[in-house]
């Protein structure tokens, strides 16, 4: 036996999971499985799985009437052709745009927000 932990996932709450898995494998080019209660994509660089909950409300964004628990950044090349990619999925641009010039917000089709950003989040925090 070992004292290690790893980072194994993110659970995201969704008004159907599988549905959600749906959404997320076709943008990122990965494969969703499970149920309506819980699913997981799995994908070239990572898993999200998804748990269905009774009273899902999505969050608003900026706002705090439902606040937004957490979003999942994208490292993409192309914030235009992406972009397309993930509308024709089912996403929505979001109107506020705090950051457009190397990231565009939008929220999936449960209506949690998610970027596409040319910025490496970790080779970010590695450069610091």
């Amino acid at each position: 036996m070992s004292d290690r932990i790893r980072l194994d996932g993110v659970t995201v709450n969704a008004p159907d999971a599988l549905a959600l898995a749906e959404f997320y494998a076709e943008i990122t080019g990965g494969a969703a499985t499970g149920t309506s209660h819980w699913a997981v994509v799995s994908g070239p660089n990572g898993s999200i799985a998804f748990q269905q909950v009774e009273d899902f409300r999505p969050p608003v964004w900026p706002g705090n009437d439902v606040p937004m628990q957490l979003h999942l950044d994208f490292l993409v090349d192309d914030l235009d052709a992406t972009g397309a990619r993930v509308l024709a999925a089912g996403a929505i641009l979001l109107d506020y745009q705090p950051n457009s010039d190397h990231c565009y917000v939008y929220s999936d089709p449960a209506g949690h927000p998610f970027c596409l950003s040319t910025w490496d989040i970790a080779a970010a925090t590695t450069d610091s």
